[in-house]
């Protein structure tokens, strides 16, 4: 499991895509890797993810530079509609990996998204070994957007915690609430709205946890946990299938029945259940919760 807080393993070189000439050099570098990537998909191998070297020529529209990691530069490129999703198979993958994974599919969804100018219309092209993109027609540059989301863990004056699915959802998974900020909200004001919205709650004592990046397109997970006075529901039906409160005892039974599913393990939501179950829903708690599927259905 990834800790997020740590700093990041991939070196954005910011100094090679601005230079003249840095980007091809990298590229033709002998321990230069690519990968390709499609809308939320990625090419694996057996062990990981699958690599090639980099050949033939830099073509700085195709070819987009994630960075450097331990010295050696990392590409990536669109063309692999017919890989595996990551979002299936993101668990198999090792930390490191996913990490990047997580930075390909992000970026390359970005850039399938925004062949043309939100100014003018025009078509756009990428610059900076695709860290922006430049418009044709007007010269407006675009960055890759992330959009914020929160996801909260509720508990309530007995300590239990608030869990609910979605009727698009896999049968029994459940996971806490989540929603994406609006303009002119701050992520605490999220937090009461979304809630309130969804479950009818009004909150107490919201604090911050952790964020974590989820390329589904391209959210930013920022967590939080916070208390209610009052554990009854009004649920947004056109949203929520169910949302039920849980004992630790009641949560660890109901997974190891297979009534109730658990979140992906890559996912903050996890570590946020995980962290809950161990009695310690703080940002201590939720980046030590290092865990795997069986450890969270017995623990």
């Amino acid at each position: 499991m990834i800790d997020w807080t740590l700093t990041s393993r991939l070196d954005r070189a910011l100094e090679a895509r601005t230079i003249p000439g840095g980007l091809a050099s990298l590229w033709a570098e002998p321990g230069a890797r690519l990968l390709r990537v499609g809308s939320g998909r990625v090419r694996l191998a057996e062990a990981g993810l699958s690599w090639e070297p980099c050949a033939g020529p830099y073509d700085p529209q195709r070819h987009f530079l994630l960075g450097l990691v331990e010295g050696s530069p990392v590409f990536v490129a669109a063309g692999a509609d017919d890989a595996p999703s990551l979002r299936e198979r993101m668990e198999g993958l090792p930390d490191p990996e996913l990490e990047l994974a997580f930075a390909a599919v992000g970026l390359v969804g970005w850039h399938l998204r925004s062949t043309f100018c939100a100014e003018c219309g025009a078509r756009t092209e990428a610059i900076a070994g695709g860290q922006a993109r430049r418009c044709t027609g007007c010269a407006a540059e675009s960055y890759p957007r992330t959009d914020p989301a929160v996801i909260v863990a509720i508990t309530d004056p007995d300590d239990r915690l608030l869990l609910g699915r979605q009727a698009s959802w896999a049968p029994g998974l459940h996971s806490v609430f989540a929603g994406f900020a609006e303009i002119g909200e701050s992520l605490e004001q999220t937090v009461h709205r979304e809630m309130a919205e969804e479950v009818g709650l009004a909150l107490t004592d919201v604090r911050y946890l952790g964020s974590q990046p989820w390329p589904f397109p391209r959210s930013l997970m920022v967590g939080f946990a916070a208390r209610t006075a009052s554990a009854e529901l009004t649920v947004a039906e056109e949203e929520i299938e169910v949302a039920r409160w849980f004992s630790r005892d009641g949560l660890r039974a109901a997974f190891a029945s297979g009534e109730v599913l658990p979140p992906s393990t890559t996912s903050i939501a996890a570590r946020m259940i995980q962290a809950w179950l161990d009695d310690d829903l703080s940002p201590e708690g939720l980046s030590g919760a290092k865990i795997s599927n069986s450890e969270l259905v017995t623990s």
